[in-house]
């Protein structure tokens, strides 16, 4: 088998990445300019731009119009989004609430147990995000869900949802889309938060049952595109 060599790019983000590893920087931490990255690693610019859009595609660096490149959210993150999947569709989206289902309901009774000192104080930050809908395609920048996983005080689980919130993006956004009752949603994180703070792992477990069931039903009846055959 012939091997593929990684191009200039690659190989360029690779070092992107080294760079942030050994200066130690952490998500929101400012990178350098472009074209100082291209003047230390004596390429172009469109080329240390290139590799920064592969970063970007990955959440391992995000831009910001106006102000430059940071490190992002996924900088960590082992399981990684295709930025080339198809479009979205309505199985898509279940697809996502139905994998979600399976798992955070078990999550939020962890989370019950083990009340992380750190996940709860997410928690109580990432419980009025809904009541203030980011615009169009914009994250929250600590997910309730994520919160609630971080609570469970397991970094791993943390990681699994965040990861699965950022490979389906887009479901992800397709989902707040559609289900629009700020007040609802707010109302139905508070209760779930009230169960974790006061331990209560078999009504945190059904509240966020619930919680997502009700989702999927709202979802299950919004106009989305069917998959092609």
């Amino acid at each position: 088998m012939t091997r593929v060599e990684p191009s200039l790019s690659e190989r360029l983000a690779d070092d992107i990445v080294g760079i942030i590893r050994t200066e130690r920087l952490g998500p929101g931490d400012a990178l350098a300019s472009s074209r100082e990255l291209a003047r230390r690693f004596e390429v172009t610019t469109p080329t240390v731009r290139e590799a920064l859009r592969r970063l970007e595609a990955t959440g391992a660096v995000e831009f910001r119009h106006g102000s430059g490149t940071y490190v992002g959210s996924g900088i960590d993150r082992r399981l990684l989004a295709n930025p080339h999947r198809p479009g979205i569709d309505r199985a898509a989206v279940l697809e996502l609430i139905d994998a979600r289902l399976v798992v955070e309901p078990s999550i939020a009774a962890a989370a019950a147990r083990a009340r992380d000192a750190d996940g709860l104080a997410q928690l109580d930050k990432a419980v009025a995000n809904a009541l203030a809908p980011q615009k169009g395609d914009e994250r929250p920048a600590v997910h309730f869900h994520v919160a609630l996983a971080a609570t469970a005080g397991n970094t791993l689980l943390r990681e699994t949802i965040e990861a699965l919130l950022h490979v389906r993006v887009r479901e992800q956004i397709e989902i707040r889309h559609s289900y629009d009752d700020r007040e609802r949603d707010h109302a139905e994180h508070q209760r779930i938060l009230e169960a974790v703070r006061a331990g209560d792992a078999d009504r945190a477990h059904a509240l966020t049952h619930e919680h997502l069931t009700s989702i999927r039903a709202v979802v299950e009846s919004a106009n989305l595109p069917e998959r092609d055959q």
